[in-house]
């Protein structure tokens, strides 16, 4: 679930790049880069965060009135530098930078193709694949390029791609990621989410549609579509609502504080507990718990309190350093938790590892008992398209009963939210036959709008011979 950004016809673009990133670090904590310029793009990347990477130094030897940005997690391609985008390539028609968020699910099959053709990867991620496609697009124009490329790739992308002249951003037929236009001054930008526009003061204008590029240069924004036929369903990730979009954010033209917090008002009326305090997991659990004790009537407190040194646990790609995470991360507040029945409220579940340490780490705190409530439906597949949970075996949900899952945790009570409840406060307007109409929860259902790759597709047999 990596961030990306883009600006185009501002004098400082690369130091705006960097505030944008700033605000989608929370997207992506293993790499950090940016790439700018005018006639003559010059990339600065490095493993490690945003504030580690860049300096008024490095920052310095970025001049131009464009760039690009982009904060990385890995879900295809290992957390090593040379992963690390956004990528630079020189064609024969000018130099071309581009960052990517989502995961392609043929990639396979056409990596394999073009290294049979003779195409030479210098990394192991999935976004290269586009690249070798634009290269073998015989027109000059980078538009036409990357047109061409996307047309033959299948699963979910946002994509911002610099070239000398033109700032692109694209998301794929489906919208799967998410992708926001804004305006600065005279000039444009795009990201992964609005509240990089609140930190540099840009105007939201709104949301890049599915299957659509646009194309900002000196002439202005014009808009293409990706797709010749017809235009795909639109299927934007849940999970960006649950998990993953910061509180303050608008994603699908939602407010995600809002969204969650009416997740939080459902779980009350789905699983309600007797308590006597409710507390959230911080941050993201924040909103749903304080939405379950308004609908409960049972007074909320911040009975845990998160280092904000230590970055998200969920998105850290070793086991060891996500459970050491955990407990460095997050500390009870004794007085607060002492003596009490504790309703614990987090936005999601995906291993399990997280929860059982809170459990435990409130039990000695002094909780008489602990429910846990998830404002989220079991995580019970894995994700194709771009979020960290590839084999069936990580997931929880998908082996264990909600009583297995209970002693596991050791916790006194456990409930999720439903699928259609959890789809109602995403998308309060709709109707009971249309809950989940636009959008993606694959890993709650196991229904994958997208047909799998070779891999992918030999995962879901194997799934469905499980469940069998």
């Amino acid at each position: 679930m990596c961030g990306i950004f883009g600006i185009h016809g501002h004098d400082e673009a690369a130091n705006i790049a960097y505030l944008g990133l700033h605000a989608l670090q929370h997207r992506g904590q293993e790499s950090a880069g940016v790439v700018a310029g005018d006639r003559n793009l010059r990339r600065h990347v490095s493993m490690g965060l945003v504030s580690d990477v860049f300096d008024e130094k490095t920052l310095s030897r970025l001049p131009g009135r464009a760039a690009i940005g982009h904060v990385r997690y890995s879900t295809a391609g290992s957390s090593e530098l040379r992963n690390a985008q956004p990528f630079l390539f020189d064609y024969a028609g000018g130099s071309v930078a581009i960052a990517h968020n989502g995961n392609l699910v043929n990639a396979e099959e056409l990596r394999t193709r073009l290294e049979a053709a003779g195409s030479i990867f210098q990394t192991t991620s999935d976004t290269e694949v586009i690249v070798h496609l634009m290269a073998k697009v015989p027109e000059f124009d980078p538009v036409q390029r990357v047109l061409a490329a996307l047309r033959q790739v299948q699963g979910a992308y946002s994509l911002v791609v610099l070239s000398d002249d033109k700032l692109i951003g694209v998301r794929d037929p489906h919208g799967f990621r998410p992708l926001v236009i804004g305006r600065l001054k005279d000039g444009y930008v795009l990201s992964s989410e609005t509240t990089a526009f609140d930190l540099i003061e840009a105007e939201y204008i709104r949301d890049v549609e599915p299957g659509e590029l646009v194309v900002v240069d000196s002439s202005g924004l014009r808009s293409f579509r990706v797709a010749a036929n017809e235009p795909a369903p639109p299927r934007f990730c849940v999970f960006e609502h649950v998990y993953f979009a910061r509180p303050d954010s608008l994603v699908n033209g939602k407010s995600v504080y809002r969204a969650r917090e009416r997740m939080g008002k459902r779980l009350a009326e789905e699983q309600p507990a007797v308590a006597d305090v409710v507390i959230p997991v911080p941050d993201s659990g924040v909103p749903s718990a304080i939405g379950f004790a308004k609908q409960a009537g049972i007074p909320f407190e911040m009975g845990l309190i998160r280092s904000h040194y230590v970055g998200r646990t969920f998105i850290e790609p070793q086991d060891s350093i996500r459970h050491f995470g955990v407990r460095l991360k997050l500390s009870p507040v004794r007085t607060v938790v002492d003596g009490t029945r504790v309703v614990v409220v987090d936005d999601s579940r995906v291993r399990g590892t997280t929860s059982r340490k809170i459990v435990k780490m409130l039990r000695a705190a002094g909780a008489r008992e602990v429910h846990l409530r998830i404002s989220a439906p079991p995580t019970t597949h894995p994700c194709y398209y771009g979020i960290d949970t590839p084999n069936r075996s990580e997931l929880v949900a998908a082996s264990h009963s909600l009583e297995e899952i209970a002693r596991y945790v050791t916790c006194d009570s456990l409930g999720y939210l439903s699928h259609e409840g959890m789809m109602a406060a995403v998308n309060p307007a709709s109707t009971p036959d249309d809950v989940g109409a636009g959008y993606c929860s694959a890993c709650f259902t196991g229904n994958y709008p997208v047909a799998l790759g070779r891999a992918g597709a030999g995962e879901l047999v194997k799934l469905r011979r499980d469940r069998v």
